[in-house]
């Protein structure tokens, strides 16, 4: 009985969050980023395989782990297509954060960053990245573009808009079902209808081997180390710390999946897959990989051990060998999952206390610019530095963490490095 519930719960989180295996792929594969659509989904599923089944039988924790939404249109937008930064650069980047999360998680300098960092920052963040991936969402469907005068518009309301609104509806009916399928239908709804109207065609074969030849181990590992690059490595690595030690206290607190002192179970273990799943997805071909929250509907479902995520995982191997069929799916296709996903995350703004300048400037700053600046580093950089100065400036100097001291230097020596020639030659 315990081994069916597990199995249940387990199978439940994948269709949760199975949608990753094509969204993921679609973002990373944006015309403009050189990087193959086949080869991130290979990449993908064996993240979401792999780490998931190490989070089962190394952490003994029932959740599941995939590339992270908001770090994956953080490494499409801001770092391939903004900052002009070759792909496989790129996926050095992730790989350099991840070996310093790991470095973190096997360290009490991860407990020490936690406690410092104000909680309204990290809220701020999950919420700035939510407006960011939702922006990309209403892009990718067409109901904004871009304008010369006034920088976005209301786009044309032509198929595509309508039919990433039908996507929508359909996803959010089914979402109030609580229904784990309600991605997934979404998207294939979308898909199907595109297809029938001669917006998309079918491939010739559904079904391929996988691709491990276009991204797999194609990371530079060596060119990632550029010090104008250290923003970027230090914004994913703060990124990947604030969601999953999010991920891991929200949901377990929420399941009781706590230990005797009150704490997540098996925190440290599980911090140490998140960091593996990190420079793991530099490695295999994506971006960073964490922790999904989604884990909650499987433990809701009954899973409460590792076994869970066993299961899980062994449900991802199936999807190796889907890339045509996933690749037919249009971008308007999976802008409602973008949007809700957004919505998701920035559901908890409402913790920060905006009648205090000194706690709600700082905490805006970072979800205003997030979205702005098409870049969760500055978010984070300028979250740091504004807490500092204006706790400084209220007379709260005593209430400022020792660590947050460090860590806005760190912010303001990183913002001089990217904006100074210096950032150009190294």
């Amino acid at each position: 009985m315990h081994l069916r519930t597990e199995a249940i719960a387990g199978i439940t989180t994948f269709f949760t969050m199975a949608y990753i295996v094509v969204v993921n792929p679609t973002i990373l594969s944006t015309p403009g980023t050189g990087m193959a659509f086949s080869g991130v989904l290979t990449a993908t599923v064996l993240i979401c395989f792999s780490m998931t089944l190490l989070m089962g039988l190394y952490a003994k924790l029932p959740f599941a782990v995939a590339p992270g939404m908001g770090i994956n249109a953080f490494f499409t937008f801001t770092i391939i297509l903004t900052q002009k930064v070759w792909w496989q650069v790129a996926l050095g980047i992730v790989f350099w954060a991840g070996v310093l999360f790991l470095l973190i998680s096997i360290t009490p300098i991860r407990e020490t960053i936690a406690k410092a960092i104000p909680a309204e920052l990290r809220i701020a963040t999950a919420a700035g990245i939510g407006i960011f991936l939702t922006f990309i969402g209403l892009r990718n469907a067409g109901l904004i573009a871009s304008d010369p005068v006034t920088f976005v518009k209301l786009g044309n309301l032509g198929i595509q808009v309508l039919l990433a609104i039908l996507g929508l509806i359909v996803t959010v009916i089914l979402t109030i079902r609580r229904s784990p399928f309600a991605y997934l239908a979404g998207i294939f709804l979308v898909t199907l209808v595109a297809w029938a109207a001669g917006q998309v065609t079918a491939p010739e074969s559904f079904f391929s081997a996988p691709d491990f030849e276009t991204v797999f181990l194609k990371l530079d590992i060596w060119g990632a180390l550029k010090l104008s690059l250290l923003p970027a490595i230090i914004g994913i690595l703060f990124t990947d710390l604030f969601d999953s030690i999010s991920t891991f206290i929200g949901v377990a607190h929420a399941a009781d999946l706590l230990d005797e002192n009150g704490n997540p179970r098996n925190l440290r273990q599980g911090l140490i897959v998140d960091s593996v799943a990190t420079f793991g997805a530099g490695l295999a071909g994506t971006s960073s990989g964490t922790a999904y929250i989604e884990s909650i509907a499987g433990i809701n479902s009954g899973g409460r051990t590792g076994l869970t995520s066993v299961f899980t995982a062994l449900c991802f191997l199936p999807c190796f060998f889907l890339a045509p069929l996933a690749g037919m799916v249009p971008a308007y296709a999976t802008a409602p999952v973008l949007v809700l996903v957004g919505a998701s995350m920035f559901k908890s703004v409402n913790q920060i206390d905006f009648r205090k300048i000194e706690e709600g400037l700082p905490s805006f700053l970072t979800i205003i610019l997030i979205p702005l600046t098409f870049s969760i580093t500055q978010g984070i950089l300028w979250g740091f530095i504004s807490h500092v100065g204006l706790y400084l400036l209220a007379g709260r100097r005593r209430e400022i963490h020792p660590v947050m001291f460090i860590l806005a230097l760190i912010a303001i020596g990183l913002l001089l490095l990217e904006h100074s020639n210096l950032s150009e030659v190294l």
